[in-house]
């Protein structure tokens, strides 16, 4: 073969080869539009339809399978987005019908009482009494709905310190002294002599404690017994507040620090709280760096244990 043969064959042979480069190029362009394509067409059909479906991709190029992946990850964000909007939105309208129930109850009272009174009837000082316990009522949910406000809008200026955790622990025991006394509480109180120093600002830990105190004076009567034990670690000092009353079945235990959460049996009942103070305790004690937990055997014994971090200088 002479020279001029040799090249028309190479020429011929490098045709060939970008020919085949170029199919290849095409079929692989077409194939990933086509792939694009499709993805598209699901996007869009999943958000008129507002389905739960996923992308499905089955392709050997590794960045579709990549982009599929990501896709499928935002799809499952918005799921999860509606799905708590969803319980937000059930959780707003239970709050609702509670404060509707919670505000309802009292002011009749008050209002009834006040149109006694209007219509010339004699206010007598029991009448008077109650009319004032009913008011006061409902300014204290008033004033525990702004408190919880503050604290999850991030507005509640906790000053950090370092405070004696025995201290505060006595002069919350000491507040229900007389209404302890009064019920025939058996009140066991475990305190150790020395301080034990933690973090915490301490408005907020009297509270979380008068809190704790009050539940279980509510609701742990039928076991007349209260106590409170304050014990440490290396990191941490633990207060346990512990009734042995009604206690609190398994399956309320999990929804106890909701907000406005109350057990149904005691909805209407006259030792029922309002369902803020326990959403209240936990956001305070997390917001001084500790924690709020709850064991709970019903009519054995029931724990509420608050954590806080323990300064030792």
């Amino acid at each position: 073969m002479d020279h001029t043969g040799i090249l028309f064959f190479l020429c011929l042979c490098i045709l060939v080869l970008c020919g085949i480069v170029l199919y290849q190029r095409f079929v692989f362009r077409t194939g990933t539009q086509a792939k694009l394509r499709s993805i598209h067409k699901k996007l869009r059909e999943i958000a008129d339809t507002d389905s739960d479906e996923r992308i499905m991709v089955f392709t050997d190029n590794q960045e579709l399978r990549e982009l599929a992946a990501q896709i499928n990850r935002l799809l499952e964000e918005r799921l999860k987005i509606r799905a708590d909007y969803r319980r937000s939105e059930m959780t707003s309208r239970k709050m609702l019908s509670n404060i509707s129930h919670d505000m309802k109850t009292p002011m009749t009272v008050v209002l009834g009482y006040l149109e006694i009174m209007r219509l010339g009837g004699e206010a007598s000082p029991e009448m008077l009494k109650k009319t004032e316990q009913k008011a006061q009522g409902v300014m204290e949910l008033i004033n525990q709905f702004f408190t919880l406000a503050k604290i999850e809008a991030g507005d509640m200026d906790l000053k950090l310190a370092r405070i004696d955790l025995c201290e505060i622990c006595r002069e919350s025991i000491l507040d229900f002294y007389e209404i302890l006394s009064n019920a025939e509480f058996q009140v066991e109180i475990r305190l150790p002599e020395q301080p034990v120093w933690v973090q915490g600002d301490p408005e907020a830990l009297q509270r979380v404690l008068f809190n704790l105190v009050s539940n279980g004076v509510r609701y742990g009567s039928d076991g007349k017994y209260l106590g409170v034990c304050l014990r440490t670690d290396e990191k941490n000092a633990y207060v346990d507040v512990v009734d042995r009353g009604q206690g609190i079945e398994e399956f309320y235990a999990e929804h106890v620090f909701d907000r406005l959460f109350t057990m149904e049996d005691s909805r209407s009942s006259s030792i029922q709280g309002n369902g803020l103070g326990l959403t209240i305790a936990r956001n305070l004690a997390r917001q001084m760096g500790g924690d709020l937990t709850l064991e709970s055997t019903p009519h054995v014994k029931t724990t509420f244990t608050v954590s806080l971090k323990r300064m030792r200088y």
